[in-house]
């Protein structure tokens, strides 16, 4: 069985290919993507190719949906996604398997044998209507019954933190941080990917791996070598935020918008 995994986290990506490895010895990754773009380019060469694709709902440059508004796909997909209940609802009306972050050997072995089953029945869990759907459902979700507040770690207790008074999330050595207008600090239990499916896309930006970002303290914006954006933030962290080249346009138009 040949898979190709679309995942911009490479521990996560390198986690799942070993346990697919080892759940059964005669498959084989074809291929490790994190992006939007990068994904599209190998699919149009190479899909036809792959039997199943793992795939993330967030890289570095989007949805993992849009890969499919710019190339046709009959191949079946899992998602494996941090996002909550209301997208895992979406996935279960379409047919389509997914793994919850942080995921075990027993689920992605559970995901591998409905494949399976589908392939000896001839059926597709997969159609470009039940993506375009999903991209919809995801889109509309993400400006509604967002998280409104954090448990973070002050002193030897726990208060709640208010996601109106962060200016960024930041990931260092695997722990989150989250920084306040105020220039206070705090320790979240929760990874980035999370944090980005449970804040509003309207005022929160995934960056990068390492930051997101509040539309309001937001400075400015500047060019940096390669079409890169430097953006500029108040409270200002201890390393630059850059935006790649692939996703500036995205990202202005989030600013603008």
């Amino acid at each position: 069985m040949k898979i190709a995994i679309i995942e911009d986290e490479p521990k996560i990506a390198e986690s799942l290919k070993l346990i697919l490895m080892e759940i059964d010895s005669s498959i084989s990754v074809m291929k490790i993507l994190s992006s939007v773009k990068s994904s599209v380019e190998w699919l149009r060469v190479n899909q036809s190719r792959c039997d199943l694709l793992f795939m993330d709902i967030n890289l570095t440059d989007g949805l993992s949906f849009e890969i499919f508004n710019q190339i046709e796909s009959n191949t079946p997909i899992v998602f494996v996604t941090a996002y909550d209940q209301y997208a895992l609802d979406a996935f279960r009306v379409n047919g389509v398997d997914y793994i919850l972050k942080p995921f075990d050997k027993t689920k992605i072995k559970q995901s591998l044998k409905k494949f399976k089953s589908l392939t000896r029945t001839g059926s597709n869990p997969i159609s470009a209507e039940s993506l375009q759907h999903l991209l919809e459902v995801v889109a509309s979700k993400t400006i509604t019954n967002k998280r409104k507040s954090y448990l973070v770690y002050h002193q030897d207790k726990l208060i709640p933190l208010s996601v109106d008074d962060i200016s960024w999330f930041y990931k260092s050595n695997q722990v989150t941080y989250a920084c306040t207008i105020s220039n206070k600090k705090y320790i979240i239990d929760d990874t980035l990917d999370k944090i980005q499916s449970e804040v509003s896309s309207v005022n929160f930006y995934r960056a990068n791996r390492q930051f997101i970002v509040s539309k309001n303290a937001i400075e400015n914006i500047a060019i940096y070598f390669n079409g890169r954006l430097i953006v500029n933030i108040l409270p200002k962290p201890d390393e630059k935020i850059l935006v790649s080249k692939a996703k500036a346009t995205d990202f202005k138009n989030w600013l603008a918008s």
